[in-house]
């Protein structure tokens, strides 16, 4: 029977309480950078949820990777009222983000902006883990 994940962290808590507490303050880190949203971005989530029925305060905005694109991995974006067991939910710019476990390392340090009018691309994903991206930003490979 495997033990609980937590165990580990209660058990190395008592022996060096010090590097524990600077473990999970550095963890915690990471997950708040986990993806960063732009100002433009916020802008335009915020009238495209009001637009779709969702209220930015409440419900979230559910960001994946799959398997797709000219580059090998797609995003995935979209709006939820809900979340699914295993997701983690991530708050940047007032905007709440829910991403899916399988998701969580391929996105880390991301910072999702956004580009309108005549030139404008959209949203696009600035992911420092792509290796390789295609030209409209929306696919990439590691």
């Amino acid at each position: 029977m495997p033990m609980p994940e937590f165990f580990f962290l209660i058990a190395f808590a008592m022996v060096k309480p010090i590097v524990c507490i600077i473990f999970a303050f550095n963890l915690e880190l990471i997950f708040i950078a986990m993806i960063k949203v732009s100002e433009n971005a916020k802008k335009r989530i915020t009238a495209l949820m009001q637009e779709d029925g969702f209220d930015a305060m409440q419900d979230f905005v559910r960001v994946g990777v799959k398997s797709g694109g000219c580059s090998g991995l797609s995003y995935d974006l979209k709006f939820d009222h809900s979340k699914a067991e295993g997701d983690k939910l991530f708050e940047d710019n007032d905007i709440k983000i829910v991403v899916d476990k399988k998701s969580v390392l391929y996105l880390a340090g991301t910072i999702l902006e956004y580009s309108g009018g005549l030139n404008g691309k959209g949203f696009v994903f600035n992911n420092p883990n792509a290796q390789r991206t295609c030209g409209c930003g929306e696919s990439f490979s590691l």
